[in-house]
């Protein structure tokens, strides 16, 4: 591993650790949620940088796109049932 190659993971991993701490302690679903498609953003990054790109790229559709959106549809059906 070069230099930069280092830092940029060392970066990303200090990123990662970030949103997931955000993730953890917010108390609003919706910046969790985000938060931790954030944290699948930075790990599928992270993937192409130890140059997987197939892994990357699942990790990129299925675990920040699918399943982000999957959480926001179920919040929003969750939130629209309340009034009922």
């Amino acid at each position: 591993m070069t230099n930069l190659t280092l830092a940029m993971s060392l970066l990303l991993a200090l990123a990662m650790v970030a949103a997931a701490i955000v993730a953890v302690q917010r108390k609003s679903l919706p910046v969790a949620i985000l938060a931790a498609g954030l944290v699948s953003l930075l790990a599928s990054v992270q993937f192409l940088l130890l140059a997987a790109p197939d892994v990357a790229m699942t990790e990129a559709a299925i675990g920040s796109g699918l399943t982000t959106f999957l959480f926001f549809f179920v919040l929003a059906r969750v939130r629209g049932g309340q009034d009922d």
